[in-house]
């Protein structure tokens, strides 16, 4: 069955760095774009970045643009998420999501999700 198990959260002070990892299994990673999506205390699911299947192209929310970037290796079936200039606002459920197709579209599958606090 498909598992997405996501690692790397933490408590990191404004303008630290944290990188999170989505181990995923049960399914051709290679085959399906992969997202993050990111859900705050008391609001809505935000849509954080996208990559497609074999990499060669990604997108980023204007929040986070400049400042995170998404990667994937294929080889060991794990999508990173590299955050940079941590801001207060980016405190939130950090979620990794399986697409149903190459190109990022709709998730089918859902990780159980990392928190990541920034915080001084």
């Amino acid at each position: 069955q498909v598992q997405l198990v996501e690692s790397g959260g933490g408590l990191a002070q404004p303008g630290g760095s944290l990188r999170l990892s989505c181990a995923a299994s049960g399914f051709t990673f290679s085959s399906y774009a992969m997202r993050w999506a990111r859900q705050a205390p008391g609001k809505g699911l935000e849509w954080v970045s996208g990559i497609y299947s074999d990499g060669s192209d990604t997108y980023y929310a204007d929040s986070v643009k400049g400042r995170f970037t998404v990667s994937r290796d294929n080889a060991k079936n794990t999508l990173y998420l590299q955050m940079n200039s941590l801001k207060p606002e980016d405190t939130a459920l950090y979620y990794c999501v399986k697409d149903v197709a190459p190109a990022p579209s709709v998730g089918d599958y859902w990780g159980q999700g990392t928190q990541v606090t920034v915080s001084s």
